[in-house]
């Protein structure tokens, strides 16, 4: 008798990874940098080393634990957009917030996990093949977690490299992939609370997004660049003050400015996805007046006085 013998598994790493600026308003005495410089001081990786960085990321977790519940507690705009998900029907799970070890990778945070589902062939539907399967899934799972620390966390090179080999096996008809919803901090590129709270509003509007549409950012470049243009736009990322510390503009330009960075963003952001890294410039330009425009869930753009 035939059995369905498709295998799931979940790579737990970051899809979408919001740009992180290299500076930010008032981040010149952040604790968070300091540690920083004191890391990058360090040239090789010894036992010391290893068991320094780890004390380090312990202090970055912290920080970001930190930034999480204020933003969940007193930031009105994060309130805001957790309520909404509510309302429209998508509760947010126990740690949907995650801060996690983004390694070299600059961002700020990023959104969603991937579920990949192995499919098997229906001629090749044999005990011996479900018993491959399942090494392959476990092998997978193990893979993940090497990469990624021991602790499962962690969106580093290896991952994203999965991601582009997954990616080609679903072209190849060998797997599915789909994005479920959760929402990562980069722990160790925070700049501050204002950053973080931010890159929170960031990830909330991607996450909105899922849950009022069918999107799919994986396979869907048109999706992923709405989504972006949307994120960059409504969390305060391209905001005048920002813009003008990072010397992006001056004074003198900042006129349309803002349209500017958020489509240089997300431009940024659309190349990640291995599906969209060659046509990424098209893309958002082919999405943007419309989702430029959109401000949902907001009545107007929340940075407007």
């Amino acid at each position: 008798m035939k059995q369905d013998s498709n295998s799931k598994l979940v790579r737990a790493f970051p899809f979408m990874l919001a740009t992180s600026p290299s500076t930010s308003p008032s981040s010149s005495s952040s604790s968070v940098e300091r540690i920083s410089k004191e890391q990058s001081s360090r040239s090789s990786l010894t036992a010391t080393d290893q068991h320094t960085k780890k004390e380090e990321q312990e202090k970055y977790k912290t920080y970001c634990d930190g930034y999480v519940q204020s933003g969940l507690t007193r930031n009105v705009t994060i309130k805001f957009l957790m309520n909404r998900l509510i309302e429209m029907g998508c509760n947010p799970p126990k740690g949907f917030i995650k801060c996690i070890d983004c390694g070299d990778k600059r961002a700020g945070g990023g959104f969603g996990v991937v579920e990949e589902t192995i499919i098997s062939p229906g001629a090749e539907d044999t005990d011996s093949h479900r018993i491959e399967l399942e090494k392959q899934v476990q092998e997978s799972k193990m893979k993940r977690r090497s990469s990624s620390g021991n602790d499962g966390r962690g969106c580093g090179s290896a991952t994203m490299q999965d991601l582009q080999q997954q990616i080609l096996a679903q072209n190849q008809g060998k797997v599915t992939l789909r994005l479920l919803p959760e929402i990562f901090l980069c722990q160790q590129h925070l700049v501050n609370e204002q950053h973080a709270h931010e890159s929170m509003v960031h990830e909330l509007i991607h996450a909105i997004d899922l849950c009022r549409t069918k999107m799919d950012p994986i396979n869907n470049c048109i999706h992923m660049a709405c989504t972006e243009i949307r994120a960059e736009n409504l969390s305060g990322e391209c905001g005048a003050v920002r813009e003008l510390v990072n010397q992006r503009t001056t004074m003198g330009k900042f006129r349309g400015h803002g349209a500017e960075c958020v489509k240089r963003r997300a431009i940024l952001s659309v190349k990640a996805n291995p599906n969209c890294t060659e046509k990424a410039a098209d893309y958002v330009e082919a999405a943007f007046e419309r989702c430029f425009r959109d401000t949902f869930p907001f009545d107007r753009h929340p940075n407007l006085r």
